[in-house]
């Protein structure tokens, strides 16, 4: 039996495992990469495996970063059942063609700046109707119950705490006489929080594949950040100023609606200062993601169904106010009195959010909110980090708000979380793969795994395969994210072209060597590392700072004003 991991290999996005069999394939997710350009670019890349020879998808939640490929797996061929959670399939009803609809203004957008420009049109990675047909391939199923995928292999959803409907899923696969069983973490949610029960902790495996978000960091207390979240809204209000959070519009953003809830309700002594701030959800997905979760309360904690039972609904209450058309997310910005926005994406990369930004980061009196992870190269990053001023829909915007980071509302669980869940396992399992983590993050965990349980995991890197049953890696490929252009390649030929030319020089008088100091052996390793450059530059992956990208020109941030 074999893994071969295909995406979350060198970060957080692209969730996507393939387990290969001696008669079966079948693929733990299919995500979307995110995160800018590069990451965009590696979404249209044929999948490291043929879609038509795949028996079936097991997916473990319906955010995009582990189920938005799935419209394009289909477009390219598969054609098997997708299984998941009863309340991940309502869920991906909305997510998928949302998604899809992105696709198709992203597309549109660039064949009309294309037809200007004499260049070809382009097509969408996919479009509604590839979203429909992966849709009608989905098997829902309950938490609990044992599935058979095939007489070889079985698997089990147990609640992972991260979103509504997210799933830890355990795989028994029987090859020959023997029977293995693999356990996939997919994203493991916070312990203690509102409306989700805890993640299940499982208490054996053979081989677990497991998300290291947070395997180097800590959270801070959730009572801390929603103080904070209070206290930053008051302050702001009082100056004037209007609360912008970009918000995932599945799972945080119904958090957020619920700790609002108990906090216009429950505080009388802050009633007059926010009596008139209304708590705007501006999103059309979150609209309709909250809607879902209304209709899907057999899967919530026992406090929020006690909250049920007692005639309030946790996810609606007096100043919440929901709009769904363009005009009236318009409106908002035309409207200057203090109120409180929560827009998708949670990372800025897309929606309308960035409109929202657009016409509130240069306003000190505002507050802009991230209550969630933000990727590396995404605009939600470049923010958190400190930029002074971005780029969007080709203006050049300077931030002036308060530029907030409340951790504290993450649904990722943190290191202490994480290691809380590998302590379920009464034995050790034979390997753990730690996959959906940054580099230093995956590494950072792994070490404190070994401190803690004398465990080894494997930190994935690259598009990995092995051989399960001897450990053995099989195959590595580099994942080259190109973000560069056609004239960004033709300026770097020119550019190691010329550095060659000098060292050539150099190379040609033994003086040049003496005053450079350095040997003729190694001025020969550097130009051949240049020559090696240089063949291989038309695929050179371009490591864009977050500074650098927020400089790009806007086709090359990969969004459309008319998005909204």
């Amino acid at each position: 039996m074999k893994i071969k991991f295909c995406g979350a290999s060198t970060g957080v996005t692209g969730s996507c495992h393939l387990i290969t069999t001696e008669k079966h394939k079948l693929l733990l997710d299919c995500g979307q990469f995110q995160g800018g350009k590069a990451m965009d670019k590696m979404n249209s890349e044929p999948f490291p495996f043929d879609p038509a020879e795949i028996e079936c998808v097991v997916l473990s939640h319906a955010h995009i970063d582990h189920c938005g490929r799935l419209p394009l797996l289909v477009k390219r061929g598969f054609k098997g059942n997708i299984y998941c959670t009863d309340a991940t399939a309502d869920l991906l009803d909305v997510m998928l063609k949302d998604s899809a609809y992105i696709h198709e203004k992203d597309a549109e957008w660039q064949s009309k700046k294309n037809a200007r420009t004499g260049k070809p049109p382009v097509e969408p990675l996919y479009d509604i109707g590839d979203a429909e047909d992966a849709l009608k391939l989905v098997k829902p199923v309950l938490y609990d119950q044992l599935i058979e995928l095939n007489p070889e292999i079985s698997i089990v959803f147990n609640d992972a705490g991260h979103i509504l409907g997210s799933a830890i899923t355990e795989l028994w696969v029987t090859e020959g006489e023997n029977t293995s069983k693999i356990v996939f973490s997919g994203d493991l949610g916070v312990i203690n929080r509102p409306i989700l029960r805890d993640p299940v902790k499982i208490k054996k495996a053979d081989y677990v594949i497991m998300e290291s978000t947070y395997g180097n960091r800590l959270h801070p207390a959730n009572s801390t950040s929603i103080d904070e979240l209070i206290n930053i809204t008051l302050a702001t209000v009082k100056r004037g100023g209007s609360v912008i959070i970009p918000s995932f519009a599945v799972g945080r953003t119904q958090e957020l609606i619920y700790q609002f809830n108990m906090f216009y309700e429950q505080h009388p002594e802050y009633r007059k200062q926010l009596e008139n701030v209304n708590v705007y959800i501006d999103s059309p997905m979150a609209t309709t993601a909250t809607e879902v979760f209304k209709r899907n309360a057999q899967v919530f904690d026992e406090e929020t169904k006690n909250y049920i039972l007692s005639g309030d609904n946790p996810l609606d209450f007096k100043n919440l106010k929901f709009t769904r058309n363009t005009a009236d997310s318009q409106m908002l910005n035309n409207d200057k009195t203090p109120k409180i926005i929560i827009s998708a994406s949670g990372m800025c990369e897309a929606g309308r959010i960035r409109h929202h930004l657009k016409h509130n980061l240069w306003d000190s009196r505002n507050s802009i909110v991230f209550v969630g992870y933000q990727a590396e190269g995404t605009l939600g990053r470049m923010l958190v980090e400190g930029a002074k001023e971005i780029k969007l829909f080709g203006e050049t915007i300077v931030v002036k708000a308060e530029i907030h980071n409340l951790e504290g509302f993450s649904g990722h669980a943190d290191q202490a979380g994480l290691l809380d869940w590998v302590s379920g396992f009464r034995t050790e399992p034979k390997q753990i793969f730690l996959v959906h983590g940054e580099t230093d993050s995956k590494k950072d965990f792994a070490a404190i795994i070994g401190e803690k349980f004398g465990f080894h995991p494997v930190v994935v890197m690259e598009n990995s395969e092995f051989e399960l049953e001897t450990g053995k890696l099989l195959s590595k490929e580099d994942v080259i994210m190109d973000a560069m252009d056609e004239e960004g390649v033709e300026e770097l030929k020119d550019k190691i072209t010329d550095v060659r030319i000098e060292l050539d020089s150099v190379l040609s008088t033994a003086k040049g060597v003496v005053e450079g100091k350095i040997s003729p052996d190694k001025l020969r390793q550097i130009n051949n590392i240049i020559l090696e450059l240089e063949k291989a530059s038309a695929n050179l992956g371009s490591s864009i700072t977050a500074e650098d990208r927020s400089s790009l020109p806007l086709s090359q941030q990969n969004k459309q004003e008319d998005q909204i």
